[in-house]
C-alpha cells in the first residue's frame, strides 16, 4: 500500500477530527465537548487538534457549517426536484418530519448561538452570518418556486425567508423539548403562502 504524502496525512487527520468532533458535539453539546475529548476519541494528541483548528469555537463552527450545508442541500433537492408542486412539498414535509427538532443539531445550534452572543462580537457576527446564509438559500428557493409556478409572492422574498426561518427555528426548539409536536406547520405555511399567491394572481 502506497504511503500517504504529508498533505494527504494532514487531510486525513483533519477529516477524522471533524467526524469525531461532529459525533461528540451532536451527542453531548458544545460545553460538554472538550478538545481533549475530541483528540482522545479520534486517537490523536491535543496538539493535532490545535494544528488543524485554532480554537474549540472554530472546530464547533466548522461542524455546524457542515451540518447546515447538508440540510440546505436536502431542502434544495426537495424544492428543485422533479414532480408536481404537491410532490415537492411532500418531500419537504418528509424532510421536516425527520429534521426539525433533531435534538443533537437543534440543541447544539442553540447552545453555540447563546455562547457566541455572550462571548465576543466577532464570533457573534460569524454565527449571524450563518443565519444570513440560511435566509439567502430560502430566498432563492422561494423565488425559484414562485417563478416555476408563475406566481408573485405575497411579500418580498427576503422578508418571507426570514419569517420562515424564524418559524423553523422556534418550531425546532419546541420540538426538541416536545418530540410529539408536529413539524407540519412549516411546510403547511409554505403551501398556504403559495396558494395565496396563486389566488391573488387569478
Amino acid at each position: 500500500m502506497a504511503r500517504l504524502t504529508r498533505a494527504e496525512s494532514q487531510a486525513r487527520t483533519r477529516e477524522l477530527l471533524l467526524a469525531t468532533a461532529r459525533r461528540l458535539f451532536l451527542r453531548d453539546g458544545y460545553h460538554a465537548t472538550t478538545l481533549e475529548k475530541v483528540a482522545e476519541a479520534a486517537g490523536f494528541s491535543k496538539g493535532a487538534v490545535y494544528s488543524n483548528f485554532g480554537t474549540k469555537d472554530e472546530l464547533c463552527q466548522t461542524v455546524i457549517e457542515a451540518v447546515r450545508a447538508e440540510q440546505v442541500q436536502a431542502i434544495m433537492d426537495a424544492f428543485l426536484g422533479e414532480g408536481s408542486d404537491a410532490d415537492r412539498l411532500a418531500v419537504f414535509a418528509e424532510w421536516a418530519e425527520h429534521t426539525i427538532g433533531d435534538p443533537g443539531w437543534t440543541l447544539l445550534e442553540a447552545e453555540f448561538a447563546i455562547h457566541a452572543a455572550r462571548r465576543d462580537p466577532g464570533l457573534r457576527d460569524r454565527v449571524a452570518e450563518g443565519g444570513r446564509k440560511w435566509v439567502g438559500a430560502l430566498r432563492f428557493l422561494l423565488e425559484e418556486e414562485a417563478r416555476r409556478r408563475g406566481l408573485a409572492l405575497p411579500m418580498p422574498a427576503g422578508e418571507l425567508a426570514d419569517a420562515l426561518l424564524s418559524l423553523g427555528v422556534g418550531l425546532g426548539l419546541r420540538r426538541a423539548v416536545d418530540p410529539a409536536l408536529s413539524p407540519h406547520a412549516l411546510p403547511g405555511m409554505i403551501g398556504l403562502l403559495l396558494e395565496m399567491a396563486d389566488a391573488d394572481g387569478r
